[in-house]
């Protein structure tokens, strides 16, 4: 047994599995939509603002996605339209 002043190391208990951005999007859409918000103007206003009162607690949708930065959240809908419309388009130029 160590003596009480020695200094301990506490390790945090992690997700085995972390979500990924899209499918935490995904569940905050669906739990949007099931409560009957617009869930476009509801997240646009989250990302735009922060505040996370956008987003309805319903299935945790709210802890959900304040577990996400607001960056990444970003950066993944402009991934998500660059390769479904920007890359799309240039193969029908094709």
């Amino acid at each position: 047994m160590g003596d009480i002043m020695d200094t301990r190391y506490f390790k945090a208990v992690q997700d085995d599995k972390k979500m990924e951005v899209s499918e935490v999007l995904r569940e905050v859409y669906v739990a949007l939509t099931e409560k009957g918000y617009n869930p476009i103007n509801q997240m646009v206003g989250y990302i735009m603002s922060g505040d996370p009162t956008y987003i309805t607690s319903h299935k945790s949708a709210r802890s959900l996605i304040m577990k996400v930065e607001r960056d990444e959240i970003v950066e993944e809908l402009m991934r998500a339209y660059v390769e479904t419309k920007l890359t799309s388009n240039d193969q029908k130029k094709d």
